[in-house]
């Protein structure tokens, strides 16, 4: 499983480069034709946003996968190694039910709205809501896979904090 993760996560990194790609070329064509020509391209705005929305989705995967989201530990800092196993498992179980709601949401948007179509693009607006759906599984996913290496005791102690607390300090350390 641990594989299947490396390689999606590195498939999603490509991914989230050629969104952003993608986003400069069309927001930087539109100013340009914009100002210089009187012109612009039409989907320029439609897609670069759903491009953000796919990008923001698959970007948290990648951050979930390797603790890089920003967090704190002024109370789970302070408590002992069963203390921060309690609130490590008592955060993956609540980060699953959210998972959960999550992943009911988006699927139900992505049903509701099947057959509407955007404005410019004129296609499906499930698109939309697909990435919610992705990040539901595969978030919850990984969720389930650190929870289940802390109930069995595979979990170092050193890891009960996933976190980064600081964009400046990689793995919760101070500077």
């Amino acid at each position: 499983m641990t594989r299947f993760f490396d390689i999606t996560c590195k498939a999603i990194e490509y991914l989230i480069a050629a969104c952003m790609a993608a986003m400069v070329v069309l927001v930087f064509g539109n100013v340009f034709l914009r100002y210089g020509f009187n012109s612009g391209i039409t989907l320029s705005e439609e897609l670069s946003r759903w491009l953000f929305v796919w990008m923001t989705f698959m970007g948290a995967i990648v951050a979930l996968r390797s603790h890089e989201h920003l967090g704190t530990d002024m109370l789970v800092g302070r408590l002992g190694p069963v203390g921060k196993k309690f609130c490590m498992g008592l955060s993956q179980l609540l980060m699953l039910f959210v998972c959960a709601l999550l992943f009911k949401g988006a699927y139900e948007q992505a049903v509701i709205n099947w057959t509407s179509t955007s404005a410019v693009m004129e296609v499906s607006l499930s698109w939309v809501y697909f990435p919610g759906i992705i990040f539901a599984v595969l978030g919850g996913m990984l969720i389930a896979m650190d929870f289940f290496k802390l109930i069995t005791g595979q979990m170092k102690e050193e890891e009960l904090l996933m976190f980064q607390e600081s964009e400046d300090s990689p793995h919760g350390e101070s500077r």
